[in-house]
């Protein structure tokens, strides 16, 4: 299982294989664990979004394309929307937003014994990432954290913000543009 590409793994994952869910699992759990401690800053919570994360996989039909893009973005993206949910729950009604702080992209966790191939694969990732952060202006890496990273809702930051929710989009819509404009196309490896 462990010689085939991730597309092949959720094919056989939608047949209910459990060695391919565990080869994912063994693969990206590293993975899914660094962007949920890195958004929820609580080891327990992020350890139950892996398995939320993992059981999500399992249980729906869940359709990855690999046309559409690398199998890694669209699992953080359905690990976003799980920690998201999660986040959402937790916050009560009359929370602030929290203050961004660049340096917390140092403090991105790697997995547990990557390989060379992966550090070097992150290293160049977070410098891509850091290259493209230095076209935003701060208005727009704060709209990034508090959006991806603490689970607001584009409604809840039109309040914090106190503009409408178009102009919120709007500026989202603008920032992602501007990030695509400056990341590097990525292509599936496998």
């Amino acid at each position: 299982m462990h010689n085939l590409g991730d597309y092949e793994l959720m094919l056989l994952i939608k047949c209910k294989q459990q060695k391919a869910l565990s080869t994912l699992y063994d693969r990206y759990a590293g993975l899914v664990y660094s962007f949920a401690i890195k958004a929820l800053k609580d080891e327990p919570a992020a350890r139950d979004i892996v398995q939320s994360v993992f059981l999500r996989l399992w249980t729906t039909d869940s359709d990855y394309n690999p046309e559409k893009g690398r199998f890694t973005s669209w699992l953080l993206t359905v690990t976003r929307n799980i920690t998201t949910d999660w986040l959402r729950k937790q916050r009560r009604q009359n929370a602030p937003i929290l203050p961004f702080e660049p340096e917390e992209l140092e403090r991105i966790p790697d997995s547990a014994a990557p390989t060379p191939e992966e550090r070097a694969e992150r290293q160049s990732l977070k410098e891509q990432i850091r290259s493209a952060y230095r076209h935003l202006s701060s208005q727009q890496i704060m709209l990034l954290e508090h959006f991806y990273w603490q689970g607001y809702s584009l409604s809840e930051l039109a309040v914090a913000y106190n503009q409408p929710l178009g102009t919120v989009k709007n500026r989202l819509h603008q920032t992602l543009k501007i990030l695509r404009r400056h990341l590097p196309a990525e292509e599936e490896g496998l």
